[in-house]
């Protein structure tokens, strides 16, 4: 061949490394381009060819896989030494090629040692690094090497060398993780069998999961056990997963986990396999301590999970089958809130460039942008939601991963690319225990391990995926089961596992029936007395994987679950829209319906329905601040759920809740006012109307959450709502008045107990009170008229019915002394009543108030008496003419300021006669309660105070009274609502949300127990 045809053929080379390769075309023209024959400079051809390379390097090898890559490389290398070349640029071209330095450099010392002749990797790695100016990492480049052990030695590894009795060669192993195969070499007297395919001495083979290499002597090396050494070779932290006597049994049913035993080792994939119902779920949540056993253990290198998990924190991730994604985040906001989550001492720039690389690895950066979306409504794909699921666990690497049904309902390639991704996991050191219900044989040649369980949850095969058809073959044969006699020799199919468990047996007509060959009893019975004995449990506790994960602080952590729902619900826009527009239209739909007016122009003080304006406006606060909250918690159950093996902040979780929902119903409410107060005519009380109505919605908003966290489902949380709304409205004060109720809830003196439980009641009261004292009008004269309504009560109701009460006395201590007990009632009567009047009015006290009180009635006391009430009457007779005058003064002062017209127009716009007829009982005709001990005014409460010490009081009471002094009831009403609210946040982080599953079984507990009793 001359020059000139050589170059022709090195282009043809050029254009199919560009373009399409095919490995025999290549192989062709390099045998034509490297012929022994030829004339040509070969070094020269190999310089023109990697120049021509390197010019356009991106087109390159764009459709071939690293495997296919591997080979055009290792052809090249052949070629070369065939002919005697000079190889120092090889590595140079396999780059060009397509393969990294990294593996080109190993494939270089795969190709190039011999017998007990290793590549000296220091030296290559410094010189190809000089050619490449760029720093190549040992820990890639390491080739694993098994060889026969001198004389007396035993089986160990030394360096980067497994020495194996009985083995006779070398074979070298070099593993490629983007493929999860290794590229193997022997070098030895004999051939070795590779999943029964011959391969010849110094010939290259790929060795793939499920795959094995016997020798000539019958000695196996399965990919499991390569695996193991190259980890151990490498340095990595060992993790065992040790199963002991593990048992567990659901209440009132044999249904469960039967006594199971194993051991397995990091570097694994362990696969569980069984028929729908058998308990792999169950067995996958003992695993991870989401069960607790009834017997047994879980260890993990020594540390029980169930007892330890302190000291298992990040060394267990669990994916379970439901997909736990923030539906409303995009596919990088998933990822990347859960990094800051992990990575509590990495800066925002690393978590970044951790999520970028972890997306791209798993073939998300396309999607990265957009909405997860939900199963329903669908964004992604389900193979999609599968990989973020797993790279959410994946992103603080875990050392052992659990994964339920990780290719339920998915496609065969989604499935397989998950099970690769789970490949790649093991592969770099962890372990991995897959539950999965029916794989197809490619994905099962994927595990290294295999549990199998049978019906009733009883483990019947622990052990290499490859011994498991032939294991179950040999225990049917015994039993006359002839499916599992001719299934082929060589087969990985797992569907015969599961055909030879459920092989039914057959009728005299030749038809199966429903009783099986092998019951599972039986098959547990195999297993204890074959396979269980063989795995023994250590004690010996030993150090645990480090791990990168690190929690960040309680503020970092309230702060990322604030952020990260936040941006939930501002991507949710018909979320978003509604809670915008519901407070506007229930503002105007109740405000215009009840702006009423008897003549053509609306005047305020005619709308008779303001009382209702202001009911209703507690109920809707109440209403948004339930509805905004009760699914909060319940739709994050599965998000909590997945960060449960996180241990994080139950407190930060709660609170950025609560900040958000409190953030809405402040928002809600102020629009819900905006409209409603402006159409209704209200002026001069926004702020107060508001600060009461958000106080109500906050404590909706609590009351939402316990009841999300309480409760297992939307639906019941609906049918909730109103079981909680309804009582708010009928004990509020206004629909059912508190003394109109069963006699046994109230005693007509203060409002009821049952009363004072209603954050209603107390938001009413504190708004309707307010909107009448402290109104533009009626504030100038409050406190004269309240002076004049108790001075005229007592002048005209209280001391008359008390000169009543003591001329009974007198009239009954004349006719006989069976009276006496009637006579002391009423005298001890008189006497609280002139107690109370001496306190609150500084009334001079009564003398013989201890005759009184003990019942002692003669002239001397009638006398005395009598004389004390007619004074006192005249004293509130004066203060009666006072506080009228004071009235009085106050209207001429106001109408020299603003005119007659003034005043009138004042009162039209802010006083409400039927607010004022609700809140002074005009329509009532009892003025008094007349107890066995007090006299109880009923008529006016507004103008009355009350005396209870700790702030209990009539309904429409203008201040409360508590720890002696008076405060105004919007205050005290306001703070009885927040201690409402404050009680139900303190249950919620104290006693209902368990950090673990975000549900609440401390709560539920507690009325199992109450059941039982």
């Amino acid at each position: 061949m001359d020059k000139t045809t050589a170059t022709e053929f090195v282009n043809i080379l050029v254009d199919l490394a560009q373009n399409e390769w095919d490995i025999e075309q290549c192989e062709y023209v390099i045998s034509a381009i490297l012929d022994e024959s030829s004339s040509v400079n070969y070094e020269d051809l190999l310089t023109v060819f990697h120049s021509k390379l390197k010019s356009d390097k991106e087109k390159t090898c764009k459709n071939l896989t690293l495997e296919q890559r591997i080979e055009i490389a290792t052809l090249f290398y052949k070629a070369i030494k065939r002919l005697k070349l000079d190889d120092s640029n090889v590595v140079q071209i396999w780059n060009a090629l397509g393969v990294t330095i990294d593996e080109a450099v190993c494939l270089y010392q795969l190709l190039t040692f011999e017998l007990s002749a290793k590549v000296d990797i220091a030296e290559l790695i410094a010189e190809q690094s000089n050619k490449f100016d760029k720093s190549i990492s040992e820990n890639n480049c390491r080739i694993i090497y098994i060889e026969s052990p001198k004389a007396g030695a035993k089986n160990n590894i030394i360096n980067d060398s497994y020495f194996k009795q009985g083995f006779e060669g070398q074979l070298a192993l070099v593993f490629f993780p983007k493929i999860a195969s290794y590229l193997g070499r022997y070098v030895g007297p004999n051939n070795l069998l590779v999943d029964d395919e011959s391969v010849l001495p110094n010939s290259c083979f790929f060795f793939r999961p499920g795959s094995s290499i016997t020798t000539k002597n019958n000695i196996t090396f399965r990919y499991d056990d390569i695996n193991r050494i190259r980890l151990k070779i490498g340095g990595i932290q060992p993790l065992q997963l040790a199963v002991d006597e593990l048992e567990f049994s659901f209440p009132d049913s044999n249904q469960g986990i039967k006594k199971f035993s194993t051991v397995e080792e990091s570097g694994r994939i362990v696969g569980i396999l069984g028929g729908s119902g058998v308990g792999k779920s169950t067995l996958l949540n003992l695993l991870a301590g989401k069960l607790n056993p009834q017997n047994g253990r879980v260890l993990i290198n020594g540390y029980d999970v169930h007892k330890e998990q302190v000291d298992l924190m990040g060394v267990i991730g669990f994916v379970p089958q439901d997909d736990l994604l923030i539906e409303n985040l995009t596919v990088y906001q998933n990822m990347y809130y859960n990094a800051r989550l992990c990575f509590g001492n990495f800066s925002k720039q690393r978590i970044k460039e951790m999520v970028e690389y972890t997306l791209k690895s798993l073939d998300l950066w396309e999607v990265r942008n957009l909405r997860v979306g939900s199963t329903l409504d669908k964004v992604i794909s389900g193979g999609q939601r599968k990989r973020l699921n797993i790279g959410l666990e994946l992103l603080r690497e875990p050392a052992l991963l659990f994964l339920d049904e990780p290719t339920s309902g998915l496609s065969s390639s989604d499935s397989a690319m998950v099970m690769s991704l789970l490949r790649q996991l093991a592969d770099s050191g962890k372990l991995i225990v897959v539950n999965i219900h029916q794989p197809s044989e490619r994905l099962f040649r994927m595990f290294d391990r295999l549990w199998v369980l049978d019906k009733g949850g009883y483990p019947v095969f622990v052990g290499f995926p490859e011994d498991a058809v032939k294991y179950f073959k040999e225990k049917s044969a015994k039993t006359g089961n002839y499916l599992a006699s001719n299934l082929p020799k060589h087969r990985y199919n797992p569907e015969d596992i599961l055909d030879i468990l459920e092989q039914r047996e057959v009728d005299s007509d030749g038809s199966y029936t429903a009783k099986r060959v092998v019951a599972p009893e039986k098959w547990y019975r195999y297993y204890c007395e074959d396979i269980k004995p063989l795995y023994q449990t250590e004690k010996q506790k030993n150090p645990l994987p480090r791990s990168k994960f690190r929690l960040p602080d309680v503020v970092k952590q309230l702060k990322v679950f604030s952020i990260r729902n936040f941006l939930s619900k501002l991507s949710n826009k018909p979320y978003i829209i509604l809670n915008i527009l519901e407070p506007i239209l229930l503002g105007l739909i109740l405000s215009f319906f009840i702006r009423y007016s008897p003549g053509s122009e609306y005047v305020f003080e005619a709308n008779k329905n303001l009382p209702a304006y202001i009911f209703m406006s507690v109920i809707v606060s109440l209403f948004l601040g339930l509805s905004v909250s009760a699914e909060e918690i319940i739709g994050d159950r599965k998000i909590l759920e997945r960060e449960s093996f996180l241990n994080l902040s139950r407190f930060s979780y709660i609170n950025s809740k609560v900040l958000y929902l409190f953030a809405l119903s402040a928002i809600q409410t102020i629009l819900f006012l905006a409209v409603s107060l402006s159409i209704i005519g209200i002026y001069g009380l926004t702020f107060k109307y508001w600060v009461v109505l958000f106080s109500s919605a906050c404590f909706a908003n609590m009351l939402g959450l316990v009841i999300s966290a309480i409760m297992r489902s939307v639906v019941a949380i609906y049918i909730t709502i109103p079981l909680l709304l309804v009582p708010q409205i009928l004990l509020s004060g206004t629909v059912v008045d508190f003394d109109n109720l069963n006699s046994a809830l109230t005693r007509r003196i203060y409002v009821p107990v049952i009363g004072d439980m209603m954050t209603s009641r107390w938001a009413y009261e504190a708004l309707a009170v307010t909107q009448f004292m402290d109104n533009r009008y009626e504030r100038n004269f409050f406190d004269a008229e309240m002076q004049v309504s108790q001075s005229a009560f007592k002048a005209s109701l209280l001391i008359p019915r008390l000169q009543v009460k003591l001329d009974e006395c007198i009239r009954l201590s004349s006719l006989s002394d069976s009276n006496r007990n009637d006579i002391a009632r009423h005298l001890k009567f008189i006497a609280n009543e002139l107690e109370i009047l001496e306190k609150r009015d500084n009334i001079p006290q009564f003398e013989l108030i201890k005759d009184l009180k003990i019942g002692n009635l003669n002239n001397q006391v009638a006398s005395e008496l009598s004389g004390y009430l007619l004074y006192i009457k005249k004293v509130f007779q004066q203060n009666l003419q006072k506080a009228t005058e004071k009235r009085d003064s106050i209207y001429e002062s106001l109408k020299e300021e603003l005119g007659e017209k003034g005043i009138y127009k004042l009162k039209q716009n802010y006083h409400n006669k039927a607010l004022s007829d609700w809140v002074l009982r005009n329509n009532e005709v009892a003025k008094y309660l007349e107890t066995d001990e007090r006299l109880i005014q009923k008529a006016e409460p507004i103008f009355m105070l009350p005396d209870h010490p700790f702030g209990r009081s009539h309904f429409y009471a203008p201040y409360k009274y508590f720890n002696g002094q008076y405060v105004k009831t919007i205050w005290f009403n306001v703070i009885a609502i927040w201690l409402f609210t404050i009680f139900l946040y303190t249950i919620l982080n104290l006693f209902i949300l368990n950090k673990k599953t975000g549900k609440a079984p401390v709560l539920k507990n507690a009325i199992m127990k109450f059941i039982q009793r």
